[in-house]
């Protein structure tokens, strides 16, 4: 299987379920100006993810000693160490006790999955995939579904843009404003605006003088975990923002039209700005109607490509006008042509396939083309 090309023609999305779904074994290398990235496959699961360009900053000692792990002594004496006795520095580090076996494995997990997470915020570059047998090393990650992390990429980019509206710096600060409330049952958070384990273990880890920068290495969450827990934390009015002296905090953006307006009247007229930004996307995308046009009206995967994309944001606004009407997203996309917001061939245009939906949670879906 030949697999190479831009990520303007075909997205990180695109390359991670093709690869997943069909089983394949090999190499894929992404590279962007400076940047260089080699994710290993084995069977469709990823099992190595490493950036070739990593700074010294992410090298795993440094992050070690940034999380509090172990100490800057306690690394330099692993790394002389490990030259002479030419060791793997996770056998140095547990052999002499300065920490676990399953906390060093905990965090070269952490260390691959953020290196996999920041492909998804590149704008340009370019792929090419080597089908070669791949085994993984001795101080391998677990293996990844390549559609679990498509999913979580997904998300994270989705929701990065409303989280980054409060948690905008890394130099903030945070202060505790009140307690959390006692956990439940089988709490397991995971949404905006909720309260789970990930928001005790950040809230637990404030203190005075730690910056944003900091919470996220000591947390040993990951970047955008870390900061998800935050701004649920500032939007539950359990810890505040501070912002650095002489810095003023930004005047409050415009909220979401259902914050603003209540009741009946405010969903309707919510669902009206829906249903004509939907309107729009119709008027204004490269074809009049799917109706009568087959998937292999497009030659050039580019061209189709960017239909499928301006299609997808016309699935995106009949799934927000079926929340806003329902209450929840869908369980299916067939219930969209049910409710008359889409035509049949709506939900596959201009594929021959239906597009991939998953629904997450009430207000989260993964929406996806289809595997071709």
């Amino acid at each position: 299987m030949s697999l190479q090309g831009t990520l303007k023609d075909f997205g990180i999305g695109d390359i991670l379920q093709l690869i997943g779904q069909q089983q394949k074994t090999g190499t894929l290398h992404f590279r962007n100006k400076d940047q260089e990235v080699r994710v290993g496959f084995k069977d469709g699961h990823i099992i190595k993810a490493e950036s070739l360009t990593r700074k010294r900053k992410d090298l795993i000692g440094a992050m070690l000693v940034r999380s509090e792990l172990i100490t800057e002594m306690q690394l330099e004496a692993a790394l002389e160490t490990q030259r002479r006795t030419l060791k793997r520095l996770g056998d140095v580090l547990v052999s002499t006790q300065a920490l676990t076996a399953e906390r060093f494995q905990a965090m070269m997990q952490l260390q691959a999955t953020e290196t996999l997470y920041r492909l998804f915020t590149w704008k340009a570059g370019t792929y090419e995939f080597i089908q070669e047998p791949v085994e993984p090393d001795a101080e391998a990650i677990n293996p990844l579904r390549a559609e679990t992390v498509l999913m979580e990429g997904f998300r994270m980019v989705d929701e990065w843009p409303v989280i980054r509206k409060k948690i905008h710096r890394d130099d903030l600060t945070f202060e505790r404003l009140k307690a959390l409330p006692q956990p439940r049952p089988g709490e397991e958070g995971g949404e905006l605006g909720s309260i789970g384990p990930t928001e005790r273990r950040v809230y637990e880890e404030i203190s005075p003088g730690r910056d944003l920068r900091k919470l996220v290495d000591v947390c040993c969450l990951g970047e955008f975990e870390t900061c998800k827990a935050l701004f649920n934390l500032v939007k539950g009015e359990y810890v505040r923002a501070v912002h650095p002296e002489g810095v003023r905090a930004p005047a409050p953006g415009d909220e979401r039209l259902l914050a603003r307006v209540g009741g009946t009247v405010g969903r309707v007229v919510a669902t009206m700005v829906v249903l004509a930004a939907l309107a729009l996307v119709a008027s204004r995308s490269a074809y009049a109607s799917p109706e009568g046009l087959a998937a292999t009206s497009f030659t050039d995967p580019a061209a189709q490509r960017h239909v499928s994309e301006a299609q997808r944001v016309r699935i995106a606004a009949a799934l927000e006008v079926f929340r806003l009407e329902r209450g929840e997203l869908p369980e299916r996309l067939d219930s969209l042509v049910q409710a008359g917001l889409l035509e049949p061939e709506e939900l596959s245009y201009p594929w021959r396939e239906q597009y991939y939906y998953r629904r997450i949670a009430a207000r989260q879906f993964v929406l996806l083309p289809p595997l071709r």
